[in-house]
């Protein structure tokens, strides 16, 4: 509960600020993260470096959406395999016989079951992720191949749906992105009316003041807000290209936003609720019974819907909506890519070569995302949700902001955003001065902050998934996919100066102008001067 303090202050301070940023810079200048520096020559390697973010992101996110198919697929059948009324988890969930000492003050369990895994969690390491014949990141083992079929129709899937582009995509997401409400809306509803659910959700709520003096809280909660609204990853710059020049970006961004952060926060109402039920049935605290990462989702949560009455149907409605949920991210990722490269290589917007680009991308990434299905796969996974969106993306979004700031100007990017707005309201003015001081003072210093803390977490705490805690080797690994990231930025900027000409001043000077080709004062400049009237052409056979 104390969380939702920082959470909604990251939101205004970081969320906001950025999302905007991001909205108008891709809305005006009409391309993709990469094409759209053209405003900022220098800067472009922040391009480059969202797309190595949201390939990397791309890489290992369709891996849940094939964790979910998989469990969606196993909801059809009574009892759930991850049950106690499945007849091969009668051994896990036998309750032996509890006698009370002579003394009368010490329980006493003879059935030897305790400190065994529950049936969820056998489920989920053995027959799901076969993690248990892994020894660790250097032993990958085979490919589980049922969870390579999961993830080769979720890719066939992303292929399809993104086929003719953003008008085909556009219509998918009017389903995958609305029915995500209704489900959470039953899930509130019905958790509300089981037992033991007031308990999950006072868990929920429950405040601990002191938590507000620890650092990392704060630096959680803006890590939350940069996943949540995918800031940073070309996603949102990639969308808002297709815009249309007038559309009211800060609407927009008060939006999405808000009703994003809003959105998690009912979410909550509808897990908690129902791992309180799980609690008050196995008489333990909520706390126990909670957990996160892909445990939350994949272990604890189907552990309490399978103790529902009809547990079948609500597991099929929540690994659906997990589903459409992970498909709604990939199109955001898949899109950023697909549109910095047709940016940069306007020859492949044939139809034929757009599908086949498509279909490379598709097919590379089902390929290498295949390590992340074999039996130590879960290893790999854990690394690389770590690093790739961990300081990379932090620094991106850093030097997006001070490159916007300092280099292109607030003055100048304000404007931009009035002009395509035409008819700014007073509110509107009012919000561009609150987002004007963000960007260039209190969005930079958090950043910076939650960037320390990040390294300094990083090389204080040893990166572990359960018991097992990742060799030298596979941190060092980690941490060159964020260096990765962050080098684009330098390489660039260098690449940038040597085009120009002069003192390295003057250089620089030169690479922070705009290029001819930047939108600049074009589109909305025109549009005034342009005078529709009637006209005929008349057409010859040689023409």
């Amino acid at each position: 509960g104390i969380f939702l303090i920082p959470y909604f202050i990251m939101l205004l301070v970081i969320g906001l600020p950025l999302f905007l940023m991001e909205l108008s810079l891709g809305q005006y200048g009409a391309a993709g993260p990469i094409t759209v520096w053209k405003c900022c020559p220098l800067l472009k390697g922040v391009g480059v470096a969202m797309l190595i973010v949201s390939s990397l992101v791309s890489l290992y996110y369709n891996v849940i959406i094939a964790w979910a198919f998989y469990y969606l697929g196993s909801s059809f059948q009574s009892p759930l395999p991850w049950s106690c009324d499945a007849p091969r988890n009668a051994d896990l969930c036998q309750v032996g016989a509890v006698t009370v000492t002579c003394w009368g003050c010490v329980l006493q369990n003879t059935s030897g079951s305790a400190g065994r895994d529950s049936a969820s969690e056998v489920f989920w390491n053995e027959q799901v992720l076969g993690v248990t014949h892994s020894s660790g990141l250097g032993d990958p083992g085979p490919v589980q191949w049922p969870l390579a079929l999961c993830l080769l129709a979720a890719w066939i899937l992303i292929f399809l749906c993104m086929l003719k582009g953003i008008r085909s995509s556009g219509k998918v997401v009017y389903f995958t992105a609305t029915f995500p409400y209704l489900v959470i809306l039953i899930l509130v509803i019905r958790g509300a009316t089981l037992d033991g659910s007031l308990n999950g959700v006072r868990f929920y709520l429950s405040s601990n003041w002191n938590r507000l003096q620890s650092a990392q809280v704060w630096s959680d909660a803006a890590s939350q807000i940069f996943y949540s609204l995918g800031i940073g990853c070309g996603g949102l710059l990639s969308m808002a290209s297709y815009n249309k020049f007038d559309n009211n970006v800060i609407r927009d961004t008060l939006v999405i936003a808000i009703g994003n952060c809003c959105t998690s926060f009912l979410a909550g109402f509808a897990i908690f609720s129902v791992l309180g039920h799980m609690a008050w049935r196995k008489q333990v605290p909520v706390g126990n019974a909670a957990d996160s990462g892909p445990g939350l989702a994949f272990v604890a949560y189907p552990e309490a819907v399978s103790l529902l009455p009809g547990s079948p149907f609500w597991s099929i409605l929540f690994f659906l909506m997990l589903f459409t949920l992970g498909v709604d991210t990939l199109f955001g990722n898949i899109k950023g890519i697909t549109t910095a490269i047709l940016d940069e290589f306007p020859a492949l917007r044939d139809w034929r070569r757009k599908t086949a680009l498509l279909g490379a991308l598709c097919t590379a990434f089902y390929l290498l995302g295949l390590l992340l299905v074999t039996r130590g796969g879960i290893f790999w996974f854990i690394l690389i949700d770590t690093y790739s969106t961990g300081f990379g993306l932090i620094i991106v979004a850093l030097f997006m902001c001070l490159g916007i700031a300092f280099c292109y100007g607030t003055n100048q990017f304000c404007q931009d955003i009035v002009d395509m707005i035409c008819r700014c309201p007073p509110w509107c003015s009012h919000m561009l001065s609150y987002f004007k001081v963000c960007w260039v003072f209190f969005t930079p210093c958090l950043l910076l902050f939650t960037l320390i803390y990040t390294f300094l977490d990083m090389y204080s705490v040893p990166l572990r998934y359960g018991t097992y805690e990742y060799p030298a080797w596979g941190t060092s690994l980690g941490v060159c996919m964020g260096v990765l990231t962050c080098l684009q930025i330098p390489v660039w900027a260098t690449v940038a100066l040597c085009r120009e000409s002069g003192t390295l001043r003057d250089r620089f000077q030169k690479a922070t102008q705009p290029l001819s080709s930047w939108r600049m004062a074009t589109a909305q400049d025109l549009a005034r001067d342009i005078i529709d009237v009637p006209f005929t052409i008349t057409l010859t056979d040689s023409d």
